[in-house]
């Protein structure tokens, strides 16, 4: 562990820093806090007026003293003469030395008038006066629970004000999958989410303390009242993740099936019968799709169910020359055919269109996969005897991403997997990653669940971006064959990752949510956008993206790199006859 002190000259230089404010009041003659048998009850109905208004009370100022009168008889305006008293007082007793009467007349301030102090003061000025019993209270329980809630609330503050530079609000918590294994400070062992009760035990002393006396309970009774009804502390966000946690066990340990049921006639199905199609829903240049549907003719597809985003003449034309792509312009013609009005969510748009091919092709297709116009299949064998293989009972197979390296020609032809599809720890993307790999959800910038085939003629169906949904719920049924991947090229090069980042961040991957680490890529991202620019992006670019011989050297090291080779314009020239 590094001997480096956080606080330069160490110990020392710390104390002589905090010593340092705390010189005493000075005082302009007739200057003063009042005697200590002042009229507390007539202050109590005093309202303090605008000093601003006051010819005495306004500068030049004539001592420390007046300074700090004028400011806080400011701010508190309109409440109570024991409020700015109260004020005061606190003031003087954080300074070093003070006058004889101070602590005294707090005591009694507090005792004869806490309920209404309690009432009119605000929670940061209720926090201020905790802290002066704390080093000023007339027994142990005052010092002692003072102290204490003192240690309390200032940790509060360094911690929610620094965790304000996650981009998340305080009312929301952190997900359960992204926690590292790691020691905390001073070796301590992490807390126990559902098990831990630390939380409880610190409330509930500090609570039992200050029982013992009669004038700091009201106050520290309030305050903990008030930290366990706010929703943006950490003991609620805790709350929250032990609910969640809870839930997620009990819903794993009563896991109940959602079969989706394969009908009979498809139970027994082999590559040479088998017939297998693919749906997406497009908004790209034709030279892209013409390169996604070579691409997935030349691996055996039956059939190419195409529904463009755009509408454009020219792209149908050209696509339907083939006669197992079926193209659909999504025009206003469409959608009002439909009975549906144009979801304003791309995503939305896909599963409906998705979801409406899966029925329609029940009778020409077996399995229909859906996916996007910049992923294509890689596979080991031919699709039809990868699909043949799939269990008969299964009603999906799952087809897991690979994403792209970029490379300055945009042609990528490495790409890598989760750390999960190759068996490797997650502990292990930071050796891969070093400077960003504990943001990056299985060490991709776009989704990990990967892409569906789903059989088709299975009532009460509908096909999602990454899922079969049987009757409203993920089905259960559902194999992952192996040597079948997605080639997803996310982010094929330097431009075109920086191309896209205004969509991704508002309406695509890059956005923030809630099932991923609380600094997740979306965070992340805004984050060096914001501090650093493009330099931040692109360094961020360099370790995560781009295809270097440092980065395939990692992955291949933990079998988590593919290789192909794509020849696109080939593959359109010899499907369409000319690449557009």
């Amino acid at each position: 562990m590094s001997r480096e002190p956080t606080y330069k000259g160490g110990m020392p230089a710390l104390l002589a820093q905090y010593e340092g404010r705390r010189d005493m009041f000075n005082y302009a003659p007739g200057e003063g806090l009042p005697p200590l048998d002042v009229d507390l009850a007539a202050m109590s109905t005093q309202i303090v007026p605008d000093p601003a208004e006051i010819a005495e009370e306004t500068g030049p100022f004539r001592s420390s003293f007046h300074r700090k009168r004028f400011q806080l008889r400011q701010e508190l305006m309109g409440l109570s003469e024991l409020a700015y008293l109260n004020g005061m007082l606190i003031a003087h007793l954080r300074k070093r030395d003070w006058p004889d009467r101070a602590p005294a007349l707090f005591q009694r301030l507090w005792a004869e008038h806490g309920a209404q102090l309690l009432r009119e003061l605000d929670q940061r000025w209720l926090v201020s006066a905790i802290t002066t019993f704390g080093d000023h209270g007339s027994n142990v329980t005052q010092r002692a629970t003072g102290l204490s809630m003192t240690a309390l609330f200032g940790m509060m503050k360094l911690y929610e004000s620094e965790r304000l530079y996650s981009g998340h609000a305080p009312d929301r918590p952190f997900t359960l999958d992204g926690k590292i294994r790691e020691k905390l400070p001073l070796q301590m062992d992490s807390y126990s989410i559902v098990g831990g009760g630390l939380d409880v035990n610190l409330i509930a002393r500090l609570w039992q303390e200050a029982e013992a006396d009669p004038v700091i309970a009201p106050l520290a009774h309030h305050l903990l009242d008030l930290l366990i009804h706010d929703d943006r502390t950490l003991f609620r966000r805790l709350r929250t993740m032990r609910q969640r946690k809870e839930r997620q066990t009990k819903s794993k340990a009563k896991a109940k099936s959602n079969i989706a049921p394969v009908p009979v006639d498809r139970l027994q199905l082999d590559a040479d019968t088998l017939r297998w199609g693919l749906v997406s829903t497009i908004k790209a240049p034709l030279r892209m799709i013409a390169r996604f549907a070579a691409h997935h003719l030349e691996l055996g597809a039956h059939a190419l169910h195409i529904y463009l985003d755009a509408p454009d003449a020219e792209t149908a034309a050209y696509l339907s020359r083939h006669s197992k792509i079926h193209v659909t312009l999504c025009d206003d013609a469409y959608w009002q055919s439909s009975g549906r009005d144009r979801m304003e969510a791309h995503q939305m748009r896909q599963a409906f269109n998705a979801t409406r091919c899966l029925r329609m092709v029940e009778g020409d297709l077996d399995w229909l996969g859906h996916i996007d116009v910049d992923e294509f299949i890689l596979t080991d064998a031919p699709v039809a005897q990868k699909l043949a293989s799939v269990g008969p009972a299964c009603a999906m197979a799952r087809i897991p991403p690979a994403e792209a390296l970029a490379n300055d020609t945009g042609e990528p032809q490495h790409f890598k997997l989760t750390h999960k599809q190759a068996g490797v720890k997650k502990s292990d993307l930071q050796e891969i990653y070093p400077t960003f790999g504990l943001h990056l959800y299985g060490g991709f910038l776009s989704h990990t669940t990967g892409k569906v085939f789903a059989r088709t003629g299975i009532p009460d169906t509908r096909l999602g971006i990454h899922t079969l949904k049987h009757k409203g719920e993920d089905a259960t049924n559902r194999e992952k064959p192996d040597g079948f991947y997605l080639a997803h090229f996310h982010a094929r090069s330097w431009d075109h990752f920086r191309a896209h980042m205004d969509f991704r961040q508002t309406k695509g991957s890059y956005r923030p949510r809630s099932d991923r680490p609380e600094l997740g890529q979306a965070e992340l991202l805004k984050f060096l956008s914001d501090e650093d620019g493009d330099d931040g992006l692109r360094a961020f670019f360099d370790e995560v993206c781009a295809d270097t011989p440092e980065l395939r050297q990692r992955l291949a090291a933990r079998k988590m790199l593919i290789r192909h080779e794509f020849d696109f314009d080939a593959s359109v020239q010899r499907v369409f006859g000319r690449v557009p």
